[in-house]
């Protein structure tokens, strides 16, 4: 019988101990909450998923801009960078895209014609065609820019939208 009070006493005075003395917790950094835009133009309509920016690219009749990243990707990161801060692309991208980006690939392989790979910057026009032939300037990553290409981008959501309006 000593020995089950001893016990029982030894566990009461471990778990009053640790009641007692609070860890010192340490301060985790504050996070900016993070919205669909994931710091690509928070002023920017995103939207949520890939059904549904096919479908606002339909109804509304504007190209579709897919944007394939990751967080912690250093050339999504310089890439996203350029891309929020450049006011033109901004504007374009306001007023005349539909925008998705994207942390994981879909089910579509038609938006990776030649990989997963990112950053990855593919246009879908609003019928739905995904189009293969606006390309950045690498060979072996056709989609892929970096934050030097920010005008051929911005020469590439211009010919996008041209093509909406002479192919449709």
């Amino acid at each position: 019988m000593a020995k089950v009070l001893l016990s029982v006493l030894l566990v009461l005075v471990a778990v009053s101990s640790s009641l007692a003395k609070p860890e010192k917790v340490t301060k985790k950094e504050k996070r900016i909450p993070q919205t669909l835009s994931r710091g690509w133009g928070d002023q920017l309509i995103w939207a949520q998923t890939y059904e549904e920016a096919l479908f606002w690219a339909r109804s509304k009749n504007k190209p579709l801009m897919v944007i394939f990243h990751l967080e912690d990707c250093p050339h999504s990161q310089a890439l996203k960078k350029v891309f929020a801060e450049n006011k033109e692309i901004q504007k374009i991208a306001d007023d005349d895209y539909i925008l998705l980006n994207l942390v994981y690939e879909t089910t579509d392989k038609h938006l990776s014609p030649d990989g997963q790979y990112v950053p990855r910057i593919v246009f879908v026009d609003p019928s739905m065609t995904v189009r293969a032939d606006i390309t950045g300037r690498y060979a072996n990553r056709m989609y892929a820019y970096e934050p030097s290409d920010i005008k051929l981008l911005l020469e590439n959501m211009q010919k996008a939208k041209k093509f909406l309006k002479t192919e449709l």
